[in-house]
C-alpha cells in the first residue's frame, strides 16, 4: 500500500510553509478523497486517465494537462509528448506507481503543478521551482523579450548592467544573462525564499558570477537599493500590481501555496509600481530604460503618475501581450542627477 493511503481511499496531505513565510497560518492541511492505491498493475496510460478523471470530479482547475505534467516528469520527459508510445503503454513499476500517487495527491491539495514536480521551463531555461516562490507566468517570457530586444540594439555601446526589482525564482534576470554574455545583473527580493531559490538557479545554469542577490524590500530598504545597484542600463520588473480587494477571488492554488507579497499591490494596486518609478531616475543611467508587467488597469494610473511627478522619466510606451491586452509599460529616463533624492 502507499504510504499515507488507507484501505478506503482517503489521505491527508500536509502541507508546511517555511518558516520565512510570514502569514496569517503556518500550516495547510487538507483531507482529500484520493483514487485507492491499484490492487491490479497499471500502464502509465491508465494512470493518467484515472487521475484525470479524478481530478475532474474533484474540481482541479486544467486536469488532463495536470496528470499528464505529472507523469511525464515521472519518466523523466518534459511533455508526454516526449514519451514513446510503447512507455506510455507499460506498466508502471510499484515504485513508479507509489510516486504518481504521492505527487497527484498533492496536486489534489490544489497544489500548482510547478511545486508539485519542483520545476518549470521558463523560456529555454528549467527553473527549480517550490512555494512559495513566485511562479513565472507566460505573460513574463514577453516582458523579457521586450527587455532583450532593446539592449540588443545598444550592444556595442559599452557594458550593461540590469536592476531586478522582485526576482522570485530568477527568471527574468537569468534569462537575460543567458542570452547576453556581456550583461550583469542585480536583483533583489523582499522574500529571503526568492532570494535563495534564485541563487539555486543562477548556479544550476553556471551564471552565478554576473549576478548580484540582495535581499531587500524596494518599498522599505530603497536607500539600501541605491548604494548596492549602482548606475544601470534597465530596471524591469514584475511587481505585486493586484489590487488587494482581488486577493480574495483568487484561485486555490494560489491563494494557499504562493507569497501573497509578491501579488498584492495594495489598495489601487502601485504601491510597488510607485516606488520603482520613484527610484528609477536615481540608479538609472542617461536614457536609460524601465519595463515593467502591470495590471491592464494601470497603463493610465502610471501615465498619470509620471505627469504628476516632477522625476525625469517619459512614458515611452505601452506594449500588448500575446492575448491583446495591454500589459507592458516601458519608460525612460531622461536626465541622471548626481543629488540625493527623496524616497520618503
Amino acid at each position: 500500500m502507499l504510504r499515507g493511503i488507507s484501505a478506503t481511499g482517503t489521505t491527508c496531505f500536509l502541507y508546511t510553509k517555511p518558516k520565512s513565510f510570514q502569514t496569517s497560518w503556518s500550516s495547510f492541511v487538507r483531507t482529500c478523497s484520493t483514487p485507492a492505491f491499484p490492487s491490479t498493475p497499471i500502464t502509465a496510460l491508465q494512470a493518467v486517465d484515472l487521475w484525470q478523471r479524478h481530478f475532474e470530479r474533484s474540481g482541479v482547475t486544467e486536469p488532463g494537462h495536470s496528470s499528464q505534467y505529472i507523469l511525464a516528469h515521472l519518466l523523466g520527459a518534459k511533455t508526454m509528448g516526449g514519451l514513446d508510445q510503447k512507455k506510455l503503454s507499460q506498466v508502471l513499476t510499484q515504485e513508479e506507481a507509489e510516486r504518481m500517487w504521492t505527487l497527484c495527491s498533492r496536486r489534489l491539495s490544489r497544489m500548482p503543478v510547478q511545486y508539485v514536480i519542483e520545476e518549470w521551463d521558463f523560456r529555454d531555461m528549467t527553473l527549480k521551482m517550490r512555494p512559495p516562490v513566485f511562479i513565472p507566468r507566460p505573460e513574463t517570457e514577453e516582458l523579457v523579450e521586450l527587455v532583450l530586444t532593446d539592449l540588443l540594439k545598444e550592444r556595442n555601446s559599452g557594458p550593461k548592467v540590469c536592476l531586478e526589482v522582485g526576482c522570485g525564482s530568477g527568471a527574468i534576470s537569468l534569462s537575460l544573462l543567458k542570452k547576453l554574455p556581456e550583461l550583469r545583473a542585480v536583483a533583489l527580493d523582499q522574500s529571503r525564499d526568492a532570494v535563495d531559490l534564485t541563487r539555486e538557479n543562477a548556479l544550476k545554469l553556471g551564471l552565478q558570477d554576473r549576478l548580484q542577490l540582495h535581499h531587500l524590500d524596494v518599498v522599505k530598504d530603497a536607500d539600501a537599493v541605491l548604494r548596492v545597484s549602482g548606475r544601470v542600463s534597465a530596471v524591469v520588473s514584475n511587481p505585486p500590481y493586484l489590487f488587494s480587494e482581488e486577493m480574495a477571488a483568487l484561485d486555490p492554488e494560489i491563494l494557499r501555496f504562493e507569497d501573497p507579497a509578491a501579488l498584492d499591490g495594495g489598495a489601487d494596486g502601485l504601491s510597488v509600481i510607485r516606488r520603482i518609478l520613484t527610484l528609477a531616475p536615481r540608479v538609472l543611467r542617461d536614457h536609460g530604460r524601465v519595463y515593467l508587467e502591470v495590471n491592464p488597469r494601470h497603463l493610465g494610473l502610471v501615465q498619470q503618475w509620471v505627469e504628476e511627478n516632477p522625476a525625469e522619466l517619459s512614458y515611452m510606451e505601452t506594449r500588448h501581450d500575446i492575448s491583446g491586452r495591454p500589459r507592458f509599460c516601458i519608460l525612460q529616463n531622461e536626465k541622471s542627477k548626481d543629488q540625493e533624492m527623496d524616497l520618503d
